[in-house]
């Protein structure tokens, strides 16, 4: 697999979870509250977020790469880890999976309780400020997935393709159905994003660092399945050691198709 595939699969993957917790958002305000303030609020977001990346993105590639891929490798290993942590804690039924249905379900009750008011030309503030809110803070991370992968790949425009497309087709399937993406594998994908991030940290982090990897670019197809493999190997020591807490399956193999 070239390295142009294994970048376009992890910023796609990376970028569809955000793109799924965002849409869910929006789908609570729209539906609670007013499709109209909702879907200024996602415009509003949307600029903001063009504004940022136009400021960022040429930022990020006059940086030396020695240094950008030391700093960005560590910065994604705290979140890779991060993931992966919260992966493996739900796999092994130590935290509950993540359930956009239920997620759903709590931020329409809360739109629905919040007291209606108006801001300037739009006719529901809540419905604004939550869709701006959501589309902003999961944006960032987009972009941030985005420009990290894309400037330590050299290839931004790669990078960015896959961001957009991640986000346009989570977000035309959730305009299109009006309901939770429930049925998303979102836990599978964080798992999977969970490797990845911590597997390219490594990689760029160590090369950053000044180290030389055997075969280059070739050692992530060994450094992600090695990764992936000792995740499930705490999943499945936890399984045995500890109480679950959420009455999941007990297999590893079922982790892997449930995991967060």
């Amino acid at each position: 697999m070239g390295a142009g595939i294994v970048l376009f699969i992890s910023v796609f993957l990376a970028c569809s979870v955000e793109a799924v917790e965002a849409t869910t958002i929006v789908l609570a305000a729209g539906t609670a509250r007013d499709w109209r303030s909702a879907s200024s609020g996602v415009v509003a977001g949307i600029i903001v977020l063009a504004a940022i990346t136009a400021a960022l993105g040429p930022a990020v590639t006059k940086l030396p790469l020695p240094a950008l891929r030391l700093f960005v490798g560590a910065l994604l290993l705290v979140f890779g880890l991060q993931w992966l942590r919260k992966a493996i804690l739900r796999a092994s039924g130590h935290k509950e999976l993540h359930d956009e249905d239920a997620i759903y379900k709590r931020q329409l009750a809360a739109a629905q309780a919040a007291p209606s008011k108006r801001l300037g030309l739009v006719p529901d503030g809540y419905a604004f400020t939550l869709s701006f809110k959501g589309v902003l803070l999961e944006g960032l991370e987009v972009v941030f997935i985005a420009l990290t992968f894309g400037g330590n790949a050299h290839d931004i425009p790669l990078a960015a393709l896959a961001a957009v497309l991640a986000v346009l087709a989570v977000g035309l399937i959730g305009v299109a159905v009006r309901a939770p993406l429930a049925r998303v594998p979102e836990n599978t994908m964080k798992f999977v994003v969970g490797v990845m991030l911590t597997t390219f940290g490594a990689f760029w982090g160590a090369e950053g660092a000044g180290a030389k990897w055997p075969g280059s670019d070739g050692a992530l197809l060994v450094l992600a399945p090695a990764i992936a493999c000792f995740a499930l190997v705490l999943v499945a020591m936890l399984r045995r050691n500890g109480a679950p807490t959420t009455g999941q399956p007990a297999t590893p193999a079922a982790a892997t198709a449930e995991v967060s």
